[in-house]
């Protein structure tokens, strides 16, 4: 999948995961897809959600392997 922005934030726990890659998506022009690479596995499910609650365009969640994922996001707008 093509994306503009990517965001490498294995190591990190939620909430950092949402709020890192909430805070590079409000950077980001409308219509810029965001890539987040995440080994945390509860956010896998939970930045989804989130972006979703906030109106933002959650286009793909898959996983690379079997402890990381990746999650495209594309900014509203």
């Amino acid at each position: 999948m093509r994306f503009d922005v990517d965001l490498d934030l294995r190591g990190e726990v939620c909430p950092y995961v949402f709020i890192k890659a909430r805070l590079m998506l409000e950077d980001m022009a409308p219509g810029k897809v965001l890539r987040c690479v995440t080994d945390y596995p509860p956010a896998a499910q939970n930045v989804p959600k989130n972006f979703s609650t906030i109106g933002e365009e959650v286009l793909s969640v898959r996983q690379r392997d079997e402890s990381t994922w990746e999650i495209y996001v594309k900014k509203r707008g």
